[in-house]
């Protein structure tokens, strides 16, 4: 049997749908996302892109895979979403019509993701529909990829105040994100019966005082609010099939299965200022994917508002970290993995957040939450993390010694493994505290971290890292310039509280129960 021409699509015709909505650039979310569904083996025989959404939706119908759309987010210049408009535009204040425009989207964006308009158009394996609101009409309009077209595309994503609408065929297009952000509904009219949505838009539960935050809270109200009528028109529709009835000509119930992340995306000024970058948004996507798949029930979500909730956050941190080495295939002694000539370059790129700093500084292990990937050039593979931990100066049994977790499981071929890496600050002099505090002695195990070991070797921080790792540092879940610098301190002096009782006062920690 020919292979699909879209990646996604099954040899074999289903009644699955894939929903991309919208998120501004932080749709690089959906690419980990689907790239997990695939993983697992998950196909589509329909799909329906909104706002930002419908970016990664023409990319895969121009034949890129899961895994050439998560490589394609991770190098992508972000800064080319942004387009001055000419002079003249700005010149007439306050009837500007936009802040920005389509050239950077245009010229760079859209080849970059490998967007194709032909390709789109002559796709036949999937059947996909792209939203965009006819402004003359007030209405929605789920556009079939046979009718795409490049101006169409630019109106789906085309935000008032952000950019300009779209003049096309005698009709105004803009974003329809104002009046829904997804479509389950024209997928479920289609004939599909299990609807996988990756939702990117926050479900803030504490409203803002920010101009920004609450220009994108009413975002989330009008997304939300068509989301949920939505979940309760399908619960309608199931509970008619119970009755024996067959709405659209559905014989047994419409299952939505829905992957979020546990707390709101940053957005896309945190992208632009480097607060966070794609890289880590892809990861995110493929973490929280593959946790979905990991709990999921058959018969999916609650088809109500609970199954949308976000959690809230503390005032926390985060920074991300890259480490390279050396790792050895069959080695079980990180020192002999490095060591060996057959070891090959590794390198871990992570991006750590602390939730709560509060609550990190007082609980023992010091925990957070760490999402990256492995990547081995020589070897040809780059993993995104399904889980990650991070601890700092976690005790243990040892009360002279403190360890620096970083922890990630991981999938290759369809098998699971586990990245286990240490730094071991151990009570000394303080011209050890640099080499402790940079080297993370790693084993690789199959499964989880009581599996047999399958690898080890050493990776490092150079002084470059800590640099390019001290750029990235910044507080998160705070509103005022006080609060996010109370967060970084607080941090700073965990840290260096720590490293005086390691390395100057040489005071044991306090012992763990248990290993940590």
């Amino acid at each position: 049997m020919a292979r699909p021409d879209v990646a996604i699509a099954p040899e074999t015709p289903n009644r699955r749908a894939l929903i991309l909505p919208g998120g501004g650039i932080r749709v690089a979310y959906q690419a980990g996302a689907v790239k997990a569904l695939s993983d697992s083996g998950l196909r589509f025989s329909f799909a329906d892109g909104a706002s930002g959404g419908t970016m990664n939706l023409a990319a895969l119908m121009s034949g890129i895979t899961p895994d050439d759309l998560c490589a394609r987010w991770r190098s992508l210049d972000v800064t080319d979403f942004v387009s001055p408009r000419p002079l003249s535009a700005y010149l007439q204040i306050p009837a500007i019509g936009a802040f920005g425009g389509f050239s950077g989207i245009h010229g760079k964006v859209f080849p970059h993701l490998g967007i194709d308009i032909d390709k789109v158009r002559h796709a036949r394996s999937v059947q996909a529909t792209f939203n965009v609101c006819d402004f003359d009409d007030k209405i929605v309009q789920p556009i079939p990829q046979r009718r795409m077209s490049l101006e169409l595309l630019l109106a789906g994503i085309s935000l008032p105040l952000v950019t300009p609408p779209v003049r096309y065929e005698h009709h105004t297009f803009t974003d329809a994100v104002w009046i829904r952000d997804s479509n389950l509904m024209a997928t479920v009219r289609a004939g599909a019966n299990e609807i996988w949505v990756i939702w990117c838009i926050g479900n803030t539960p504490r409203f803002e005082k920010r101009l920004i935050e609450q220009y994108v809270h009413m975002i989330e109200m009008s997304a939300l609010g068509a989301l949920h009528a939505e979940f309760a028109e399908i619960a309608a529709l199931n509970a008619q099939i119970a009755r024996g009835e067959r709405p659209y000509g559905h014989d047994r119930p419409i299952v939505v299965h829905f992957i979020k992340p546990a707390y709101p995306l940053p957005l896309d000024p945190d992208l632009l200022a480097g607060h966070i970058d794609t890289p880590t948004l892809v990861n995110s996507g493929y973490r929280d994917a593959s946790a979905y798949l990991a709990a999921m029930t058959p018969t999916g979500i609650a088809l109500d508002p609970t199954s949308t909730k976000m959690k809230t956050p503390g005032h926390g941190i985060n920074f991300r970290e890259a480490m390279t080495g050396r790792l050895t295939f069959g080695a079980t002694d990180p020192r002999a993995g490095y060591d060996d000539p057959a070891a090959i370059p590794f390198t871990l790129k992570a991006s750590i957040d602390i939730h709560d700093i509060d609550k990190f500084v007082a609980t023992k292990r010091h925990t957070g939450e760490l999402t990256g990937h492995l990547y081995a050039p020589r070897a040809g593979f780059t993993l995104p993390g399904t889980s990650g931990v991070f601890r700092l100066f976690a005790p243990t049994k040892d009360p002279r010694e403190t360890w620096m977790v970083y922890e990630i499981g991981y999938e290759r071929d369809g098998k699971a493994y586990y990245f286990a890496g240490r730094k071991h600050v151990r009570i000394g002099p303080p011209w050890r505290a640099w080499t402790e505090t940079t080297t993370l002695y790693v084993t690789l195990h199959e499964r989880d971290a009581a599996g047999p070991v399958v690898a080890a070797g050493i990776l490092r921080l150079n002084l470059f890292d800590l640099f390019a790792l001290l750029g990235t540092l910044h507080a998160t879940g705070c509103e005022t310039p006080i609060e996010r610098w109370r967060a970084i301190w607080r941090f700073a002096a965990f840290f260096t509280r720590e490293l005086w009782r390691t390395y100057v006062l040489r005071r044991p920690a306090a012992k763990a129960g248990a290993r940590p």
